[in-house]
């Protein structure tokens, strides 16, 4: 060995089968501890179930509801409800965000369709929900989904409604008390606005508040699976308007004219305030 050379280092068997000397030294001797790859290769190859095993959970899988099923039931079981018929939910048109809430249970979750989601809180009471709207909205409906069976110490007996139109002018315009609820509870809008009958009952706010002050049995987080907001359908009066212009009791369009009723152009029908 000439001087001032180094001897080859001594490598371990290789473990890599018909290794031609062309391809020695790309890939680095396996280590102690090393799993065996013909192991690993027969492990992967071998099927964990059989077919009848494999066919027997997809049929599972089928026949088991999904998230989307039970949102798409919840949708439907709001349209049926003949109260709702004239109104419009305006609760994706705000911005909502809670004083506190746990990892996954914030307000994508109490927003959700389903009802089996819900908004838990993670701190000291009251705990806030805050609504802004980006415009002066007329409300005429609120409603909140509690679930005393499920929730049981996490379900508020007394919740405190305030709006404005901003923060810093909030006034205290219901409140709500009860014991074990199931179901959407209503807000009362009675004598909010200004003027007599269903005038008076119109909440005209920018910014809406719920406070869940007490909890049953003392409990110090909430659970809210659900909360809604609704405001007068103008299409539906459009529509009725249209009846009536159809059997000639109303007359639309000025001087004296006898309109033939409008056709409400499509976009109007989407969620967003103009």
């Amino acid at each position: 060995m000439p001087p001032g050379r180094r001897p080859p280092r001594p490598t371990e068997p290789s473990a890599y089968p018909a290794q031609s000397p062309a391809w020695r030294g790309r890939f680095p001797p396996p280590r102690a501890g090393m799993p065996d790859t013909a192991a690993l290769a027969a492990a992967v190859a071998a099927p964990s179930e059989t077919p009848e095993e494999m066919v027997e959970d997809v049929d599972e899988e089928l026949e088991s509801p999904t998230e989307e099923d039970e949102e798409d039931a919840a949708l439907e079981a709001a349209k049926d409800e003949p109260s709702l018929s004239h109104l419009r939910e305006i609760s994706p048109l705000a911005s909502w965000t809670v004083s506190t809430y746990k990892p996954g249970c914030g307000v994508s979750a109490l927003l959700s369709p389903s009802t089996s989601q819900f908004w838990q809180s993670d701190g000291p009471q009251p705990h806030l929900l805050n609504i802004h709207f980006f415009k002066l909205v007329s409300i005429v409906k609120i409603r909140v989904y509690l679930d005393f069976e499920l929730d049981e110490s996490y379900t508020p007996t007394r919740m405190v409604f305030l709006a404005g139109s901003g923060m810093y002018d909030l006034t205290e315009f219901s409140e709500w008390v009860g014991e074990a609820p199931r179901g959407w509870v209503d807000v009362s809008l009675e004598g909010v606005g200004v003027g007599d009958g269903e005038v008076g009952n119109v909440l005209r706010a920018m910014v809406v508040q719920v406070r869940v002050c007490e909890n049953h049995q003392n409990g110090k987080d909430t659970h809210v699976r659900g909360v809604q907001i609704f405001a007068m359908d103008e299409r539906v009066t459009v529509k009725a308007l249209r009846k009536e212009d159809a059997a000639g009791e109303v007359k639309l369009g000025g001087r004296g004219e006898e309109g033939r009723g409008l056709e409400e152009p499509e976009w109007l029908g989407h969620s967003e305030l103009r």
